[in-house]
């Protein structure tokens, strides 16, 4: 069964650090484009950081400088570290795999982790 599944997420202050990693399972992710997503309550799912099939990165403009998105094939593992995280940042997180998409730098997901809560608070 192909899969996605998250850790890392949790309580921070703010102006802490945490690394949500993507662990595949079932297939690999190597010619797809992968991506983390945040929702908070009451607003909309939104791409964070994302990086093609052809290797281009993107970042959000309030996450750029402060998060970055890398993977490890041979670990089947993509992450997000993030740091300086600061209360807006507030948001159940996924991650996902998919194919390329025409409407923007993230991609159209095929597949979708579970989702991990990171609180900043102090």
């Amino acid at each position: 069964e192909a899969q996605l599944v998250e850790s890392g997420g949790g309580l921070v202050q703010p102006g802490g650090s945490l690394r949500l990693s993507c662990a595949a399972s079932g297939f690999t992710f190597n010619n797809y484009a992968i991506g983390w997503f945040r929702q908070a309550p009451g607003k909309e799912r939104e791409g964070l950081s994302c990086i093609s099939s052809s290797g281009s990165t993107y970042y959000q403009g309030s996450v750029k400088g402060r998060f970055t998105i890398s993977s490890d094939n041979a670990k089947n593992t993509f992450y997000l570290e993030m740091k300086s995280l600061r209360p807006e940042d507030t948001a159940d997180y996924y991650c996902a795999v998919g194919e390329d998409s025409p409407l923007g730098p993230c991609p159209d997901p095929v597949y979708w982790g579970q989702g991990t809560q990171v609180t900043v608070s102090s």
